[in-house]
């Protein structure tokens, strides 16, 4: 498949709940991974501000989605700038993070470091083998992919990330902003919609009344008066 996903962890904020690397190795890959989750979380201010971000390292691509204040990272050998590149990665930062939540559930909100490495590490060593190696896996994500909404998602160099945290901060700043839109079109669809509705009550209301004055004008006139007088006795 030519994306083979090296190294793999889920962390809180900048703490590291599990990881597992290819070969037993993560040294090299936690160093950087842990660099790219404190100048995440610092740049949020600690807020579980969903993104989905990759960062180019060398030969090496880390991929970062952060859902329900949780974060899932994964590293890749090959480039992500292609829409081909990221698909099996997002894919499996995806599945991972569903795996987490519905295994540990709120407790991965207190647990301390690496508390679930033991048993969440070979969750991880055995969905980096089928991404990595199951063919199967990308005609899956690739049928998924054609149903989801297309998603943006954000390449920079990870050397430049950790010169300068301003350059993350704006990439968090989009997402924030498209959320902030996102709210904005909600609150002006249901103001339209408030404002259909009366415009509907009133021409409904005006429709009655007008009747009411022509049913009116018409009893008065076949009984011989406005107070009815030849009607009522």
């Amino acid at each position: 498949m030519g994306k083979k996903i090296q190294y793999a962890v889920v962390a809180r904020g900048a703490a590291v709940l599990a990881e597992h690397g290819a070969g037993g190795t993560t040294t090299n890959a936690g160093a950087v991974a842990r660099q790219i989750l404190e100048r995440l979380h610092a740049a949020v201010g600690g807020a579980a501000a969903d993104c989905r971000v990759s960062y180019t390292q060398g030969l090496y691509v880390f991929h970062v989605m952060r859902a329900d204040g949780l974060t899932a990272l994964c590293m890749t050998d090959d480039d992500a700038t292609a829409a081909s590149g990221r698909r099996i990665p997002f894919a499996f930062l995806e599945d991972i993070h569903g795996k987490f939540v519905k295994t540990y559930g709120r407790a991965a909100l207190t647990a301390l470091a690496y508390a679930m490495n033991d048993e969440f590490s070979r969750v991880l060593s055995k969905q980096m083998d089928y991404y990595s190696n199951d063919p199967n896996a990308d005609c899956i994500t690739r049928m998924k992919g054609e149903m989801d909404q297309v998603r943006s998602i954000m390449i920079d160099n990870i050397d430049k990330v950790l010169e300068r945290g301003d350059r993350l901060e704006m990439l968090v700043d989009k997402t924030t902003t498209m959320q902030g839109n996102t709210m904005r079109f909600k609150r002006q669809a249901r103001r339209f919609r408030n404002t259909v509705w009366w415009r509907n009550v009133k021409l409904t209301a005006a429709v009655i009344l007008i009747l009411l004055a022509i049913i009116y004008i018409v009893l008065a006139y076949m009984c011989h008066g406005f107070t009815l007088p030849s009607c009522v006795r």
